[in-house]
């Protein structure tokens, strides 16, 4: 089920609203956390129906697995390895199977030999983030960070909470333990929430989805017709796509989150103002930038072994995070292509330059290195990559097409054009913080002018069929 359709804006979201807070107006607060989490199991079930029972079994097996690894101490490491072996094994085998049966199948056909006979495995959406959600549960209580938790419910529901289930953001265990159980929904937060939710609508429906038809219709040109501008445009439009796309989830999340008094970690910080690889990286994705610096950088030894070390423990994360995206080369070269950036900063200590030195050609600089990933990043194949990338680093000059016509209409061009600021703006400017400062009667109208003309508006794309499906679903 996607936020941006109607029949979660129109009739999954009003029905949870309704039992939620009915419930309580009723004096039956001790249920929120169950119906809440029956919600979640249906939301799941809408979109992956073959695939609920190994989440709900795959729960219950990491519930107990974290009560043994607190209350049998003795075996903790035994208890901790079955959980990652569960946990890493299932994401695996849904995620990686078909790549790997497929590149063994085009070896055995250079060898003349009968390829194997596979039925595709279909990927549970989600997998990837409670996946890591999974992990942080048994691995927080192995670090002693925090108790596991006596209530199924409330496990369960952290692992298959509905606003964040299917894309993020990654929330800690030890981030979320105590709002499982104490938190205070108010009509502050249910304000805040509603007009953050509005806030991630428009830039899906209105920005992302605009930036993603150009650039959809170039991705899907021959190479024969791309030329320099067009190859720009197909991967400037992808790089407005994937921000607006990516951070419009978030901020659905983050607001679902506050109406049900959750506060959930932000996701981005402005990434393309960043002024290295090493800073977009704290501003793009942070709650998996975050995960792997904890769970797996760290632990690798972090940066207290001397620079070699360092430098082969950071291509090891950038090399694992490409592969978590998905099983493809592209998403493989995409990691090593960042990891080589992160390693040249990190030797030539351009990552501890001041922020103000040369902040203009460095800002500019980083977002052509992040453009140039971004191409790799959606392209289907490297063939598909180079071809784009060759366009873009040599000069020529075709007839657009007509496919490209059509989607350069006035519409997506105008939406576009509102989007590309995002370049511009410095580093630290948040819209959020703005509108939600109630110091100041600007962003009250602000917020008001969002539910009252931004949020019908989106509706009427959506109804209108103009809604499509988030970018990190298939992650």
């Amino acid at each position: 089920m996607v936020f941006s359709s109607t029949i979660f804006l129109f009739g999954f979201l009003p029905a949870v609203l309704v039992c939620y807070f009915g419930q309580q107006l009723i004096g039956a607060k001790k249920l929120r956390n169950t119906i809440l989490l029956l919600f979640s199991y249906l939301f799941y079930l809408y979109g992956a129906a073959g695939f609920l029972l190994i989440l709900i079994l795959s729960t219950l097996a990491d519930f107990a697995l974290g009560h043994l690894i607190e209350h049998k101490a003795r075996f903790k490491r035994l208890w901790l390895s079955m959980s990652l072996l569960l946990n890493l094994g299932l994401l695996a085998y849904f995620k990686y199977a078909n790549f790997f049966v497929a590149e063994a199948n085009n070896l055995l056909a250079g060898w003349h030999h009968f390829p194997i006979e596979w039925p595709a495995v279909v990927l549970p959406i989600g997998i990837s983030f409670f996946t890591f959600q999974k992990l942080s549960y048994t691995i927080d209580i192995y670090r002693g960070k925090c108790p596991a938790l006596n209530n199924i419910v409330d496990f369960a529901l952290y692992i298959a909470m509905f606003p964040q289930l299917i894309a993020g953001p990654i929330v800690r265990f030890s981030t979320i333990r105590k709002q499982l159980q104490e938190r205070r929904e108010s009509w502050d937060n249910f304000y805040n929430g509603l007009i953050r939710i509005c806030w991630g609508l428009a830039k899906k429906v209105i920005i992302a989805n605009s930036c993603g038809q150009i650039a959809d219709v170039v991705f899907s040109l021959k190479p024969e017709v791309l030329d320099t501008k067009v190859a720009w445009l197909g991967a400037l439009g992808y790089t407005l796509q994937i921000y607006f796309d990516f951070s419009a989830y978030s901020d659905i999340a983050i607001g679902l989150g506050l109406i049900f008094g959750f506060t959930f970690p932000e996701n981005f910080k402005r990434p393309y103002s960043a002024v290295s690889i090493t800073d977009f990286w704290r501003r793009w994705h942070i709650t998996l930038s975050r995960w792997f610096k904890d769970y797996l950088y760290i632990p690798l030894g972090g940066n207290r072994r001397g620079t070699a070390r360092t430098c082969l423990n950071m291509t090891i994360v950038c090399v694992l995070c490409g592969l978590w995206h998905g099983a493809n080369w592209t998403f493989l070269f995409w990691g090593i292509y960042h990891g080589v950036f992160l390693v040249i900063e990190r030797i030539s200590g351009l990552r501890d330059l001041a922020h103000n030195q040369f902040r203009l050609a460095r800002r500019l600089l980083t977002l052509i290195i992040v453009v140039v990933g971004w191409v790799l990043f959606r392209s289907e194949n490297i063939s598909q990559a180079i071809d784009v990338l060759t366009a873009m680093f040599t000069v020529s000059d075709f007839p657009i097409t007509y496919e490209l016509s059509r989607a350069l209409n006035y519409r997506n061009i105008l939406f576009v054009l509102a989007a590309v600021p995002v370049f511009a703006l410095p580093a630290d400017v948040s819209m959020i913080q703005l509108i939600f400062n109630r110091k100041d009667p600007i962003p009250l109208v602000a917020g008001v002018v969002l539910i009252l003309l931004l949020l019908p508006y989106c509706a009427a794309l959506i109804i209108d069929g103009a809604s499509s499906t988030f970018i990190y679903y298939r992650f």
